[in-house]
């Protein structure tokens, strides 16, 4: 069965752009809730518990028409993506690290973005525009070719085989208890804490996949 990852740093370690309290609702009770909901509803499915999170996702449709119960198919999509989604986050942030797009990522946003200036004012419009709870994404396509776009509440990227190289939570309670309803000022300042040596080796793993 799945376990909650511990963070790399401290609750209080992203402050002031993300406030430790945030960081503790979020990580152990949030990110808690979706593990066990997930956890509980693949009791009685040891073949697809033994997956990956990551790999349980990225064959949902296999499994959908391998006629997986619908019960169980919805729970992977609600409360595996969120369990994903929130290790990924967890993953790309850190109280150091590079702020700027690094390695072959790099080039690969100027190519398609014209800058990392432009690809940050597009994926901060886009999660800015969002309506409702979701997520933010930048992902490499069926293409293999970088992305930007959201999806509503804890749907996965992973489930159209779209691998995600770094996104962004605009779920309220990602921000809601520093920033209320300022959204903006939340998306501004998630950027001082991406570590983009982190996201570049997601995308290095992506290509892969």
């Amino acid at each position: 069965m799945y376990t909650l990852p511990a963070l790399n740093y401290a609750y209080e370690a992203l402050e002031p752009h993300i406030d430790g309290l945030t960081m503790h609702i979020h990580h152990d009770k949030h990110h808690q809730t979706y593990l066990d909901k997930l956890n509980t509803a693949l009791t009685n499915y040891p073949d697809l518990a033994a997956l990956s999170a990551e790999d349980l996702l990225w064959h949902f449709a296999d499994r959908v028409q391998l006629k997986t119960p619908i019960d169980i198919a919805t729970a992977i999509k609600n409360h595996g993506g969120g369990f994903e989604h929130h290790n990924l986050f967890w993953e790309i942030m850190s109280p150091n690290g590079s702020r700027e797009a690094v390695g072959d990522l790099s080039a690969a946003i100027n190519a398609r973005f014209n800058s990392f200036a432009d690809f940050k004012i597009q994926l901060i419009d886009v999660a800015t525009k969002h309506f409702g709870s979701g997520w933010a994404w930048l992902v490499l396509n069926e293409k293999k070719e970088l992305a930007i776009y959201s999806l509503p509440n804890q749907d996965s990227p992973l489930l159209s085989k779209h691998y995600p190289i770094m996104g962004i939570d605009v779920w309220e309670h990602a921000y809601y208890l520093k920033y209320q309803n300022r959204r903006p000022e939340y998306l501004e300042a998630i950027w001082q804490v991406l570590d983009w040596q982190k996201i570049e080796e997601r995308y290095q793993l992506g290509l892969k996949k």
